[in-house]
């Protein structure tokens, strides 16, 4: 499937915020990309464009395409609850991000590539597929014929992030799903409200 696979610092200056992690291009030009980003007269968004710029914020943010993005909006209005709190908990549940939360993979960009190349186990199992969705109580590993690359040690002593909702032992190698995490035990910086109400239009 298509991923955006071009200069990330670009999409992070056209956020004004470091979206795919510590960046130093972003931090010596934080200011949005092209000959006038520097200038200080910018007309104002529309209602549209700020809540447009917010759905492709969280699909960068998460590498979702927008049919999936837009199929997790579905699901997400079909629960019961609140939908800008579900949608971004269907997001952190992808395999893919646990392993970066996980700190297996210093990206969410490398943690898919990490799932794709088959070193990842779910309860046992292989499981290829980024996207799969987790389940509390989950266990996730690193394969036992990958736990001596060299890429995921590296980042694995390079990780101090801790989360309340997953576990994770370095010396085996392998972690818990423990449970759906609450919006406040979500780091990223997204107003979900407003893509609620650009899919509601």
């Amino acid at each position: 499937m298509a991923r955006y696979t071009g200069p990330k610092t670009k999409i992070a200056r056209k956020f004004g915020e470091a979206i795919f992690g510590d960046d130093k291009a972003f931090e010596k030009r934080n200011y949005p990309p092209g000959q006038h980003g520097l200038a200080k007269k910018r007309g104002k968004k529309s209602e549209y464009a700020v809540q447009l710029m917010e759905k492709q914020k969280a699909k960068y943010t998460y590498g979702i395409l927008e049919k999936q993005f837009r199929n997790l909006f579905k699901k997400a209005s079909a629960a019961s609850g609140v939908t800008g709190e579900i949608l971004l908990q269907l997001c952190e549940a992808r395999l893919d991000n646990v392993v970066y939360r996980m700190g297996v993979a210093p990206s969410r960009r490398a943690a898919r590539q990490i799932v794709s190349h088959r070193h990842i186990t779910v309860n046992g199992e292989v499981v290829n597929v980024p996207s799969y969705h987790l389940k509390p109580g989950d266990k996730v590993a690193v394969r036992e014929k990958s736990k001596s690359l060299e890429a995921i040690d590296r980042s694995l002593a390079a990780s101090s992030q801790v989360y309340e909702w997953i576990t994770w032992n370095n010396d085996t190698k392998e972690g818990t799903f423990v449970s759906v995490p609450q919006r406040l035990q979500i780091p990223e910086n997204i107003k979900e409200q407003l893509i609620v109400e650009l899919y509601n239009k």
